[in-house]
Order: C-alpha cells, then sequence, then structure tokens
C-alpha cells in the first residue's frame, strides 16, 4: 500500500525521540527496509486496537460478573449484546467446522483473530486513521500465528502421523506427494496475510480517494461497500484459519503399504 500520512502518522512525526530512534528497532520483516516514524504507525495503531478491544472486553466481562444483570437479554443493541452475537457466530462457525471439543479448545485463538482484525478492518472507516490490516507485516504476523500455532497442535494431537500423512496414503507416492503438500501447507500463512491486506488495503484507499475529493455524504455508499469488505475478511481469515486447524488436529492414520 503506498504511504500516506494518517493522524497517528503526524503526531508520531512530531515526536523527536521516535523520530530519531525509529531506526534503532532494526528492519522490516517484509522488505527489509530501515524502520522509520512512519512504518512504525502499523505498531502503534495495533497496539491501539488491542487496547481498546481489551477495554471493551473487560466492560462486557464486569457485567455477567452481576447475575442481575446478565441473566436479562438487553432490551436493544449494547457493546453486551454485540460482543455475544459478533463471538456465538463466530463460535458457532468453528464448532460446525472442526467439532464442538475442538471448538471449545482453540476458539481462543479464532475469536482473538476475529476480534482484532474485524476491529482493526473497522478503524480505517476512521477519517485518517489508517487500519493495522493494511500493513503485511500485521497480517503475515496474524497468519504465522496461525501457522504456527495449528502445526505445533497437529503435532501434539497425532504425533508422527501428522508428518507421516502429507507423505499420501501409498509409500512410493511419497516422493512425490510430499512436497507438493509440504509448499501447499506452507503457502498458507502467504495466502491468508496477502488476501486479508490486498483487500483492506485497496478498500481503505478507495474510500480515502473519496473522503478527500467530497467529504460528505459522497463517500456513504463507498463506506458501506467497504463495511461489507471487513465483515467478509474477518469471516475468510478466521473460516480458513479454522479449517486449517480442524485439518491439523483430526486423527490421521498413517496407511503406507
Amino acid at each position: 500500500m503506498p504511504e500516506h500520512t494518517g493522524f497517528l502518522t503526524f503526531l508520531l512525526a512530531h515526536l523527536p525521540g521516535l523520530r530519531e530512534n525509529a531506526k534503532n528497532l532494526g528492519h522490516s520483516f517484509i522488505g527489509h527496509e530501515p524502520m522509520s516514524y512512519h512504518s512504525v504507525e502499523p505498531i502503534f495503531s495495533s497496539l491501539l486496537i488491542i487496547i481498546v478491544f481489551i477495554a471493551m472486553a473487560m466492560a462486557v466481562r464486569s457485567k455477567f460478573r452481576r447475575l442481575d444483570e446478565s441473566v436479562v437479554p438487553d432490551d436493544r443493541l449494547s457493546l453486551r449484546t454485540f460482543f455475544e452475537a459478533f463471538f456465538g457466530y463466530f463460535y458457532d462457525m468453528a464448532k460446525d467446522v472442526m467439532g464442538a471439543e475442538n471448538a471449545k479448545r482453540y476458539f481462543p485463538l479464532i475469536g482473538g483473530a476475529a476480534g482484532f482484525i474485524f476491529f482493526s478492518n473497522v478503524s480505517g472507516l476512521i477519517p485518517g486513521f489508517s487500519p493495522p490490516t493494511s500493513s503485511l507485516n500485521v497480517t503475515l504476523g496474524c497468519a504465522l500465528l496461525v501457522f504456527l500455532s495449528f502445526n505445533i497442535w497437529g503435532i501434539k494431537e497425532n504425533g508422527w502421523s501428522y508428518i507421516a500423512h502429507l507423505a499420501g496414503p501409498k509409500w512410493y507416492l511419497a516422493p512425490l506427494i510430499f512436497p507438493i503438500e509440504v509448499i501447499s501447507t506452507c503457502v498458507r500463512p502467504i495466502t491468508l496475510s496477502v488476501r486479508l491486506m490486498v483487500n483492506i488495503a485497496v478498500d481503505h484507499l478507495i474510500a480515502s480517494v473519496f473522503f478527500g475529493l467530497v467529504a460528505i455524504f459522497l463517500p456513504l455508499p463507498v463506506m458501506m461497500l467497504g463495511l461489507i469488505v471487513i465483515v467478509v475478511q474477518t469471516l475468510v481469515f478466521c473460516l480458513l484459519s479454522s479449517i486449517y486447524i480442524g485439518l491439523a488436529t483430526e486423527h490421521h492414520h498413517a496407511e503406507h503399504h
């Protein structure tokens, strides 16, 4: 995504210490470029999203601790009802994909990814705010976390069978099938991260262009389309993550003859 100045970048640019010491953070994972005050914006915006998300979660949790409030559903849309509907939907999706037992076990990763990605995407609708998920470094970090998790869980659940099933059902097919399976597995975090980053970056760029042309009323249809992209990309990331975890943790039986 082309660099542009958001309000967070503008604030960071006026911090002399950060502007001078950003290079001490090293180089970016993607492109291996020296860090600058502009390139650390996704880090700060990600931290901001996490802090806001945790604050909302704590506010909702405090209501569940009060029994007189938690047993009676709200009669209108509130933060509590939104969280219930939002995470309930993704839990049902995970349960349909990987089964109830695995969904309960692995939902913290799916739910956390859904919350972070959704609120990060939504932040792009705020004028002057660049969503963290428009940075490939951020989306690749999310995808690598999913990649490491489902491989670790797959090995933990199946042991050697998790590696052996990549070689196919027959030993004489292993030289052909094993490299293909390894490559297809390693490509998963790349497709997850690139798909999310490109869609959110392009959506945010188009919305920014329309905001620059006419700031009132005209961007509303674009923002509505952007909201659809936000929801769909969150759903796609979490659905694919659930599928990968489900495939890795199902019990494999090596049948090499």
